[in-house]
Formats: C-alpha cells, structure tokens, sequence
C-alpha cells in the first residue's frame, strides 16, 4: 500500500463554495505578506507566517504529498526571503525555516490520519449498504396487480438502516406485505427488525391466514430476552385477481387510501397492541379488509413521516398533502411527498426514520 493508498479509495472532500472562498483568502494574504516582505526591505521580514500554506493545503486534499509539496515551496520561498534580508539574524531566519518545516510534517500526519479514518467510515458504511440490500430488499415495481413504490430515508445523515423495515413477498395466499417500526434506535433496533423480517418471510409463505402471520411475529417477539423492543406493524394481504385486500394493524399509523382524489384512514376492526406486547392484554389479532379499484392507491408509512415537525412544532398533514399530489407513479409520489417533507422540516432534518410504501393497483 502506497502513501496515498487510502486516498485512492475515499473520494476527495467535497469543500463548499463559502470554504473554498475563505481558503482563497487565507492564500491571497499570504501572498500579499510575501510581497509585503519583499517591499519593506532588509530589516523585517513576515516569513514565518509562510507555515500557514501546507496547513492549508492540507485542508482540501487527502494526499499527503500534496502539503509535504507546498511546504518545500514555502521553505524555498524562506530560503529567498533570507538572500533579500541578509541583515537580520541567523536565528530569525533559521526559526522561520523551523516552524515552515514543522508545520508541513504535521498537516502531512494530519492527512494521514483524515485519510486513514475516512476509509474506515467509507468500509463501514459499504458495509451498512450491504446489510440494508439484505434486510430491505427493494420490491419488484410490478407485482400482480400491484404497482410498488418504497422510501427509506435514515434519520442520521451518515445512516443507511435503521428500525423501520418493510418487505413485499408473493406467496401461495397472494402478496403479502409488511411495513413496520422498532421502538428505539441504533443497532439494537436494527437487530429486532431483521428478527421480524425473518420471521416474516416465513410465516407469510406458510400460514394462511393474515391474522396468524402476525401473531407468529408476536410470538417471536415476545420469546426475546425481557426489555427488548417492541414493533408496530402493518400486515396487508392482497389477491392476485386484486379484488380484495384485507390487513392487520399491530398499534401502527393508520395506512391512508387515495380514491378519486380523495383520501381515507383504513381503521382495523379492532386495535391491537404492537407485535411483542399481545401477552400482556391476551386476545387475539383480527383482520379487517376493504376492495381496491383500479387507480386506488395505498400508502403506509412510519411515523417518521406523520410525526415530522417544522419550526413552529406542527405536524406534517399528510393526509391533506397525499389528496392534493398528482396522480403520477407511485415513485413519482413518493419523491414529492418526502421533498414536501424535507421542506415542512426545514435545516433541522428528520428526527426519526422514515419509511414510506406506496401500492396502486393497475387492474
């Protein structure tokens, strides 16, 4: 591995207009001391302010050769200053030539270092990348009579999972899909969601009734240690004649129905506790069903969507949001609801995970 190994695999920093417009500053002046020295003859000279340029080099690369570079021309620029300010001390020359020479070996192991802990976070977030394509396998966009969208959009910037999870899987009872949100954050959110979503893909291919598929997911929630987390859920099933949908509601936002231009909660029968907390009221879940038409469109969503806040601490109403939208693709909606979202948020960003599912059906 070379000295600039690293550099070679981390994409070099993205510096902003306002960074790269101070940074040409910083240069401009230190020409400006140069010329300065040059002027004001023999007696003074300003070239120790010359160990500024290889830190600022250092500043806009992750190549280590590049302020080692600079650092040899500021040095040669010393050295020139000392021919043209022979008057002046050796000390006052030899102490410039330090601190130019010192100043250029530390923003080159500053380098390094950036480098060297940038490739870990790039090797961790490949990493996470990978583990979000195998918990969160993006669905087909056409599925039966199904036209399929979904967003998942990671509270922290650097994140690529989190505790919302979803999956769309066609089995012999027709498709059946999933959408749900951990309780919690961090790695111990996303363990739990990839528990459901395993037990998921089981129970959805094996029980035939929907009811018994999130009981399944109770069930295996409730079998963790004590104080793990729960999940609210939406399990919906749909045939493949697309004649009839019936779903179950796990204590989860209620999904919203778009038809003919207007837009409906679909209530359960009955309200159910999230997966992993039916033991503690006993009972059973029910399944509550309703009959999509052509151009209807499902969404189902986490509460990092309905639950988003903007400065004055309103809720985001996507139900009014999701009637005004056009009538496009369910990914062309998906786009503009979240841009709608991230402008209802304004600078500050979401504060939660945020998952969004879009079904119409074509026929």
């Amino acid at each position: 591995m070379t000295a600039d190994g690293p550099q070679d695999v981390v994409p070099p920093p993205h510096l902003p207009r306002r960074t790269r417009l101070l940074l040409g500053c910083a240069y401009l002046l230190l020409v400006a001391a140069v010329v300065a020295d040059l002027v004001t003859g023999p007696g003074t000279t300003l070239s120790p302010v010359l160990a500024v340029a290889p830190v600022l080099a250092g500043a806009t690369t992750r190549r280590a050769r590049v302020p080692l570079v600079t650092g040899a021309v500021a040095m040669a620029v010393v050295g020139l200053l000392e021919i043209t300010n022979h008057g002046l001390p050796t000390s006052v020359h030899l102490t410039a030539l330090i601190t130019v020479a010192a100043a250029t070996l530390a923003s080159a192991g500053n380098v390094v270092l950036v480098a060297a802990r940038e490739r870990e976070l790039f090797q961790v977030r490949t990493v996470a990348e990978a583990a979000q394509r195998a918990l969160l396998r993006p669905p087909p966009e056409r599925l039966g009579p199904l036209r399929v969208a979904v967003r998942y959009v990671a509270a922290a910037a650097e994140a690529r999972i989190g505790g919302d999870l979803y999956e769309v899987a066609e089995t012999p009872y027709g498709i059946r899909i999933l959408l749900g949100d951990v309780q919690g954050h961090g790695l111990p959110a996303v363990e739990t969601a990839a528990d459901v979503l395993g037990v998921f893909r089981d129970a959805a291919r094996t029980e035939a009734e929907l009811a018994r598929v999130a009981e399944r997911l109770d069930a295996a929630l409730a079998a963790r240690p004590v104080n793990e987390r729960f999940v609210t859920a939406v399990l919906l099933a749909v045939d493949r004649a697309g004649g009839r949908a019936e779903f179950v509601n796990c204590g989860h936002p209620h999904p919203l129905l778009r038809r003919a231009g207007r837009v409906s909660e679909l209530v359960p029968p009955q309200h159910a506790p999230p997966l992993g907390l039916l033991g503690l009221i006993g009972g059973r879940y029910r399944a509550g069903g309703f009959a999509p038409g052509p151009g209807d469109l499902l969404l189902l969503y986490t509460d990092g969507v309905s639950e988003a806040r903007n400065a004055a601490g309103r809720f985001f109403p996507l139900p009014e949001r999701l009637a005004t939208l056009p009538g496009g693709s369910p990914e062309d909606l998906l786009d503009e609801l979240l841009a709608e979202v991230r402008a209802w948020l304004g600078p500050a960003g979401p504060a939660d995970d945020a998952a969004l599912l879009a079904l119409r059906w074509e026929r």
